[in-house]
């Protein structure tokens, strides 16, 4: 085996050499790379694969960042909140098509204060009780961390984007800090969420140096999960001429990740799904044992455009969820399911 595999293996860790010499790595050691990321994944999960159900609840955000599609300034994004019968009603249709875990995602939008939010959560549980509901809301206090926690919300994904303070001044308008997304990142952990960070992979300004704060950022904070997936432009942001991410670097990242986080749960994502036909199955082969498919309503779908010719617009619930389970088979995995908690192994 590759001696630079095998030490990222043993050791849990690389050097900053060690992350350039994997990413200029030949095909035939990416395959050797992947290979052992799919065994470590294995050795931990099965052949197990977790879905969580992703309800895109606003296209409203008081933020500007460079690279997203509904960011403040940008007067041609669609707006939208989905009604608070409308987020449950999703929750039930997915309950009904076998998912355990509903994932509501939004831009930073102020309608959804802690009472709007409480009063989800509390009727989710009541309706799906055995389920995780994790959040995707961006940056609030610990205090309402703490609320949403106590009204039952399992779980909660802050993508930090970046570590290196340079690199994120170049991506987020001054009003923004990293210091700010990596407390809160702490804040979750502490109060007891199951916390998820990720970053973009080739995201503009990015270097191998900047993944390498990344990686030693996610050391610390040892996170129950990881979000990464390619940057893809969209037309309407100050980015827009700037090249989209590598699949085959994010590959080579996530199986890096698998091999120092070998209990880490880690989403082959959409982006990925959108930049290559197969990018998800790739994923998955490279050590992912996430899916999120979208279970919002098909009349909002093309208006929660964080970047431009997201996949699987225009397919109902359960096409989707049927779709995936059927191409997930095909690569000699299963779709467990399951809440998929973090520490817990599922037969």
């Amino acid at each position: 085996m590759n001696k630079i595999i095998e030490r990222i293996y043993k050791d849990r860790d690389l050097t900053l050499d060690e992350l350039k010499a994997v990413f200029a790595f030949s095909e035939e050691e990416r395959e050797k790379l992947f290979a052992k990321a799919r065994q470590v994944g294995t050795e931990n999960f099965g052949k197990n694969i977790y879905l969580r159900g992703l309800i895109e609840i606003s296209s409203f955000c008081k933020n500007d960042c460079f690279y997203c599609g509904i960011r403040k300034s940008n007067s041609k994004a669609e707006r939208y909140r989905l009604e608070e019968d409308v987020i449950l009603e999703c929750c039930k249709t997915g309950r009904k098509l076998g998912f355990m875990t509903f994932v509501l995602q939004g831009g930073e939008d102020e309608y959804y204060t802690d009472d709007v939010i409480e009063r989800i959560i509390m009727n989710i549980k009541k309706e799906c009780p055995d389920c995780a509901v994790t959040l995707s809301l961006g940056e609030r206090s610990k205090e309402s961390y703490q609320r949403l926690f106590e009204a039952g919300a399992d779980r909660y994904l802050l993508r930090h984007e970046t570590a290196d303070n340079n690199h994120y001044r170049r991506l987020h308008p001054p009003f923004m800090s990293l210091e700010n997304r990596k407390q809160c990142l702490y804040n979750l952990k502490e109060i007891g969420y199951q916390t998820g960070c990720g970053i973009m992979v080739g995201s503009p300004f990015q270097t191998v140096e900047c993944i390498y704060e990344d990686i030693k950022f996610m050391k610390n904070l040892q996170p129950h999960m990881i979000g990464i997936g390619p940057f893809i432009t969209h037309k309407d942001t100050p980015f827009k001429d700037f090249k989209s991410g590598s699949v085959d670097d994010t590959l080579v990242l996530l199986s890096v990740l698998r091999l120092i986080f070998p209990k880490v749960l880690l989403p082959a994502t959409t982006a990925l799904g959108t930049m290559d036909p197969m990018g998800r199955e790739k994923g998955i082969l490279a050590g992912a044992n996430v899916l999120m498919p979208n279970l919002s309503p098909v009349r909002v779908r093309k208006k929660y455009s964080l970047y431009d010719n997201k996949i699987c617009m225009g397919e109902e619930a359960a096409e989707c969820s049927a779709c995936l389970r059927g191409r997930i088979e095909r690569i000699g995995y299963k779709v467990t399911d399951c809440r998929g908690d973090y520490g817990v192994v599922y037969e």
